[in-house]
């Protein structure tokens, strides 16, 4: 990688395949950064825990699905570092550290936090409660400089850059405060009208056939005032429309839709078989490498590991460095040199 590039530390929890929220949210985001930023690309399986700790069968295999698409859709190890979270255990002691500077009470103030608890219908645990904090371990692990967000993360990266102002100014300077790079990509609409999560079952995902995407497609939520083919439609809040400026990369023929749909003369199921037909040409590159990687479940694993690997020699320097200020230098001086498998 060429030095001095500003750093960046994102990534996804492994819930399984990504879908195509994810793909307009963050990945062709990711993809287009990777020449102009150090990117570190998070598996964050240890995070996956905090909702979902009774169902640990999951996570390897949602592990590969993510790496999968992650790859299909431009993410380049030879740019970029691969991190799998539970295999650079700095991640946890850091975040160990730095809970010490944060108070329940600010914790509990997240809309994260309260949101999954109502939404979810969890008994919130320790780990969910103080899951920013890890997440804030995560960014200034590798002194992130930027975190690629959406808006409803903002609070996680406010939290980051308290936690890192307060170390700063009750020891020495050690962490950058990171700054979001805020997503201009709107929350993909699922296939029901709520937001795509892969908990709703409205999704879709990366991983479908064009048969499969079709028929999704085709079953898609629209104006429910229309009843007749012929009758005015709403443009505002109809994802068929959303899905076409983002998916169709010919805005007057989208605009031609829009003006036949709001005076009748255009049927929801010509305008759902057009976005059908973009969509799949829009996933067709991602499928063919996708297949191209598909069942080479070692070699995918070496990626992830190689990258790892190559994070926690930097993890390591950060943790002796934190652990070092907060009077922990016994310590530090007796952690085990970080094993690396391969330096680029």
């Amino acid at each position: 990688m060429e030095p001095n590039r500003p750093r960046i530390l994102t990534g996804h929890r492994p819930t399984g395949p990504r879908h195509l929220g994810h793909l307009v949210g963050t990945l062709t985001t990711w993809e287009s950064l990777q020449d102009s930023y150090e990117c570190f690309f998070l598996i964050a399986d240890i995070h996956v825990l905090t909702t979902d700790f009774q169902h640990p069968q999951r996570i390897e295999s949602n592990t590969l699905e993510v790496l999968l698409d992650w790859l299909a859709s431009g993410i380049d190890p030879e740019r970029s570092t691969l991190v799998l979270q539970s295999a650079v255990p700095e991640h946890t002691q850091l975040a160990t550290l730095l809970g010490m500077l944060v108070s329940e009470a600010r914790l509990r103030r997240n809309p994260t936090y309260k949101e999954q608890v109502h939404n979810l219908n969890l008994q919130p645990s320790l780990g969910l409660l103080s899951y920013p904090v890890l997440q804030a371990a995560d960014i200034l692990l590798y002194k992130g400089q930027r975190v690629p967000v959406g808006e409803d993360q903002l609070p996680h990266i406010e939290l980051a850059r308290e936690v890192a102002r307060r170390f700063n100014q009750t020891y020495r300077p050690v962490f950058p405060e990171p700054e979001a790079l805020l997503s201009t990509t709107p929350r993909l609409p699922g296939t029901d009208n709520r937001t795509m999560h892969s908990s709703y079952g409205n999704t879709i995902l990366l991983r479908d056939t064009p048969e499969e995407t079709t028929r999704k497609v085709m079953g898609m939520y629209t104006d429910p005032s229309r009843i007749h083919p012929t009758d005015p439609g709403h443009i505002a809040g109809n994802p068929l429309f959303i899905y076409l400026d983002l998916f169709d990369d010919h805005p007057e023929r989208v605009e031609d839709f829009k003006t036949r749909y709001q005076a009748g003369k255009v049927g929801d199921v010509a305008v759902k078989q057009h976005l059908a037909s973009v969509i799949n040409q829009r996933l067709a590159p991602i499928r063919e490498k996708r297949s191209q990687l598909a069942g080479k479940n070692d070699d995918l694993m070496e990626l992830l590991f190689q990258g790892s690997s190559r994070a926690r020699k930097i993890a390591r320097e950060t943790l002796v460095e934190a652990m070092d200020c907060m009077g922990l230098r016994l310590g530090a001086s007796q952690l085990p040199p970080a094993r690396i498998i391969d330096e680029r």
